[in-house]
Parts: structure tokens; C-alpha cells; sequence
């Protein structure tokens, strides 16, 4: 929701998707009372025929699509010759179908218009690892690259494609993380910032992305990760 509120606080009319209603029903009362332009529309991003049934419900009733963030995301961990079958199709179609469908289905609306933003949210582990999570570095690795392929073919119709890469933030996705006093104290000392993230960190690059000052970036992958990428 830190993207949405970064994103509307600069003056976007906000359109959340969700697929449990009473969290999206939730999101969108909490950005309203920031006197934000918000509405919900309930949908799965891992189905292509309702993606493009939305896509086009969302242009009919709220206008064209300009800005779209893909961040549907699952994490699983365990070793990987524990991983079930079933967990890895799930995991990639949470993380990396979606982009693809939606990614896909919105830009067909942008390339006549010749003009658009689309900011995939990749991870630090689109670029380096750590154990029990290979399905989800492999989902993030794909996604770093799906974006690169989107910017060079959607590119020459006027859309920038970039990715924004997390590092290490307090998230629902990594609670058990921060409650590690190990995991956390190890991370600390890692991070050049020497602290965890924290998801407000992240409102000024999905702006950037999505504004004209980023006009001329295509293709790249922005990292905030308190330079996590950057030491060993």
C-alpha cells in the first residue's frame, strides 16, 4: 500500500487490485481518509481471462491506465528438495504469470495511446540469493528479465518498463525474518544503512519511476536495498 499512497500523494487516481475483498475493502478505506482518489477492483492477476475483462472494466469506468505497478507476490521457504510440486506453480503464477498477464493486457491499451509505465517489483534476489528460497529467487530472476524484455519490445511504442528491487523490509512477507533476532542482527550488519527497510523508502523511486523525471530509463532495474547488493 506504501506504493499506492507515494503514487496518489504525487497525484495519480489509484486503482487497487486484491483478491480477498475484505483486505481490499480495507486498503482502500485507509487511503481515502488520506484524501486520496482510490477504488478497489477485485480480481486474480494469475487468471488471463479476468485480467482482460478488468483491464477493460477499469478504462471504461475510471479512464486509461498510465501508471501500472505489478506487485502481486507469494514467498515460500524450505529447502528445495522439499519444495511440492504444487508450491512452485502456485509461487510462479503469483509472481511471475501475473506480470505477464497484466503486464501484457495493459499494454495493449498503452501502445496505441504511445505512451505509458509499467513498474515491476523485482527483489535484491533477482540478483543475489540466500538458502530455502531458490523457487522464489528463480520467480524474481525471471521478472528482472521479463522487464528487460518488455522495455525493448514495448519500448519503441512509448512505455518505460522498469523494475523497483526491494532489499530486506518489514513486510508481512518477512515477519519471521525480523522476529529472528539473529537473522536481523546479521542483516543490520550486512546492510551498509545498517537498518531494515521500511516500506516508505520505497514512495520516492516508484515516483520517479513513474514520472517524467524517468523519462529516458527503460529497461533497468532500480534497487533500494540500503546497498545490500552492493558488499558481501
Amino acid at each position: 500500500m506504501a506504493l499506492a499512497r507515494a503514487l496518489g500523494q504525487a497525484g495519480a487516481r489509484l486503482v487497487l487490485n486484491g483478491r480477498n475483498a475484505a483486505k481490499l475493502e480495507q486498503a482502500v478505506a485507509a487511503l481515502r481518509v488520506q484524501g486520496l482518489q482510490v477504488r478497489g477492483h477485485l480480481f486474480d492477476v494469475t487468471r488471463g481471462a479476468d485480467v482482460i475483462a478488468a483491464v477493460q472494466a477499469i478504462e471504461d469506468d475510471f479512464g486509461a491506465i498510465d501508471i501500472l505497478v505489478n506487485n502481486a507476490g507469494m514467498q515460500k521457504r524450505m529447502p528445495l528438495q522439499d519444495f511440492p510440486e504444487a508450491d512452485w506453480h502456485e509461487l510462479m503464477q503469483t509472481n511471475v504469470d501475473s506480470v505477464f498477464l497484466v503486464g501484457q493486457a495493459v499494454a495493449k491499451k498503452m501502445i496505441p495511446r504511445g505512451h505509458g509505465r509499467i513498474i515491476n517489483i523485482c527483489s535484491v534476489q533477482s540478483e543475489i540469493g540466500r538458502p530455502n528460497i531458490a523457487p522464489y529467487m528463480a520467480s524474481k530472476g525471471a521478472i528482472k528479465m521479463l522487464t528487460k524484455g518488455m522495455a525493448i519490445d514495448w519500448g519503441p511504442h512509448g512505455i518505460n518498463v522498469n523494475g523497483l528491487g526491494p532489499g530486506y523490509f518489514k513486510t508481512e512477507l518477512t515477519e519471521k525474518l525480523v522476529m529472528d533476532e539473529q537473522f536481523s542482527s546479521w542483516l543490520v550488519g550486512r546492510t551498509p544503512s545498517r537498518r531494515w527497510g521500511k516500506v516508505e523508502d520505497l514512495g520516492g523511486a516508484v515516483v520517479f519511476l513513474a514520472s517524467d523525471a524517468a523519462a529516458f530509463v527503460n529497461g533497468h532495474v532500480l534497487y533500494v536495498d540500503g546497498g545490500v547488493t552492493a558488499t558481501l
